[in-house]
């Protein structure tokens, strides 16, 4: 049984940081894609960033590009995203999946959390 726990959340003033974690438990992650997903109100969840196994590729969706930064320990079986300079547009639920590429579809993930809210104040 795999177990996806994120956390880090919380309400933040635009230009502000926050570090999500995601916490994996029940199998080892090292060698699946990680992914982190938005879904803001009203709107359908959305790529955000995702790395491969062994940290070598990452993605970013065009919107975090240069604010946002995902990483991973394998050896503590956690991925992050560290997100910088914030905006009230990145307010939404942040989930975190996992799948063994790196896909941006979120249907093709296997796995998923249970999200942490992000609420970005302008």
């Amino acid at each position: 049984q795999v177990e996806l726990v994120e956390s880090g959340g919380g309400l933040v003033q635009a230009g502000g940081s926050l570090r999500l974690s995601c916490a994996a438990s029940g199998r080892t992650i090292s060698t699946y894609a990680m992914g982190w997903f938005r879904q803001g109100p009203g709107k359908e969840r959305e790529f955000v960033a995702g790395i491969s196994g062994g940290g070598g590729i990452t993605r970013y969706t065009n919107s975090v590009k240069g604010r946002f930064t995902i990483s991973r320990d394998n050896a503590k079986n956690q991925v992050y995203l560290q997100m910088n300079s914030l905006k009230p547009e990145d307010t939404a639920v942040y989930y975190c999946a996992m799948r063994r590429t790196v896909e941006t579809e979120p249907g093709s993930y296997d796995y998923w959390g249970q999200g942490t809210q992000v609420t970005v104040s302008s």
